[in-house]
């Protein structure tokens, strides 16, 4: 009797323990149950890299406007009456010498005959020697063209010695007034008239130390009004 006492007491004993430590794990569920469970931030979608700036593009080349192909304010001379050029023909030295532009734009080249030089420049003038020559009397010529003299120019009006002068490679208004003696007390010094060979009336320009004076023109300085 007094063991089946004890066995029923340890019975008692183990399911009292059986029933705590369900009660326990309960509690501890419930527990973590009502706990509130952190918001963990979802990974974001990474940003947009930033949209790099093109290139920019490289300026287009602008052709040049001027179609004669000279640049800046370089000064083509062009031949006209009254001008000499010196002429020579590479291994023939009877073709070569002095030559006058004569009145009508022609010089008389040896063999050739009279060739029309009127307005052309000096490599233009080579070429049409060299494309002459080239018509049943020289293989192969090669020819050199320079000036030996240009036509003179001329200036009026208010200076002190107004007339005609030799013309100079780099000429300038400036440097005409200096060799016609310098201006009058009554000179425009703020502009000047010059009229080319090749125009029909003057042109009004202002007078600077930059103003270029080509061979046969004809400059004019006027009267200042007080």
């Amino acid at each position: 009797m007094k063991i089946q006492m004890k066995s029923n007491e340890m019975n008692k004993a183990v399911f009292g323990a059986f029933v705590l430590s369900i009660s326990a794990v309960a509690f501890c569920m419930a527990s973590q149950a009502g706990a509130q469970v952190p918001t963990v931030p979802l990974p974001q979608p990474p940003a947009s890299a930033p949209a790099y700036a093109q290139p920019a593009a490289a300026p287009m080349a602008v052709a040049s406007a001027n179609s004669t192909g000279s640049t800046g304010n370089v000064y083509t001379y062009r031949l006209s009456s009254g001008d000499k050029l010196s002429i020579a023909v590479f291994g023939e030295p009877d073709l070569g010498g002095a030559f006058a532009v004569s009145g009508e734009g022609k010089i008389a080249a040896p063999l050739i005959g009279d060739l029309y030089v009127m307005g052309m420049s000096a490599a233009e003038v080579q070429a049409a020697l060299e494309e002459r020559y080239r018509q049943g009397y020289l293989k192969d010529p090669k020819v050199q063209v320079q000036f030996l003299s240009y036509r003179p120019f001329y200036i009026l009006g208010e200076v002190k010695t107004p007339g005609e002068y030799a013309y100079d490679s780099g000429m300038t208004v400036v440097k005409a007034v200096a060799l016609a003696q310098g201006f009058t007390y009554r000179a425009d010094q703020k502009r000047v008239y010059i009229k080319h060979v090749r125009d029909t009336k003057e042109i009004t320009v202002p007078l600077t130390s930059a103003q270029v004076v080509e061979p046969g023109d004809t400059i004019r300085i006027g009267e200042r009004y007080f």
